[in-house]
């Protein structure tokens, strides 16, 4: 699968069959994030990893999409709540699957007339 096609399949190992996996209607696979440690603030404040934060967004880059998503394309980084998602686990890899209208941005390399802002 090139980068940069809109719908995405991935060929994974199931039941010792290799099978491919078409993501449907607006759905996104996104790779998991890692897990993040210590972190600073800009004040330079060490902020623990176990700390609490409150409705934190995370960026994953997105493997595959369903053949309804409009905007999101495969290898793009998208930003949205990790409670939003459902887990799955292929190849002993982890992956999230998220839905279109749940991704708060994008960012991508490709200009195609947004709003201009780069994140």
């Amino acid at each position: 699968m090139a980068p940069g096609d809109n719908v995405g399949a991935l060929a994974v190992d199931l039941d010792d069959a290799k099978r491919a996996i078409t993501m449907l209607n607006d759905r996104l696979l996104v790779r998991e994030p890692a897990a993040e440690g210590e972190r600073r603030s800009r004040a330079g404040i060490l902020i623990p990893a176990t700390a609490q934060v409150a409705k934190r967004l995370v960026w994953a880059v997105v493997v595959a999409v369903g053949p309804h998503v409009r905007s999101i394309k495969v290898g793009d980084r998208a930003l949205f709540n990790p409670e939003d998602c459902f887990e799955v686990e292929m190849r002993s890899e982890n992956y999230l699957i998220v839905r279109e209208r749940d991704v708060h941005a994008v960012a991508a390399e490709r200009l195609d007339g947004g709003t201009g802002l780069y994140l």
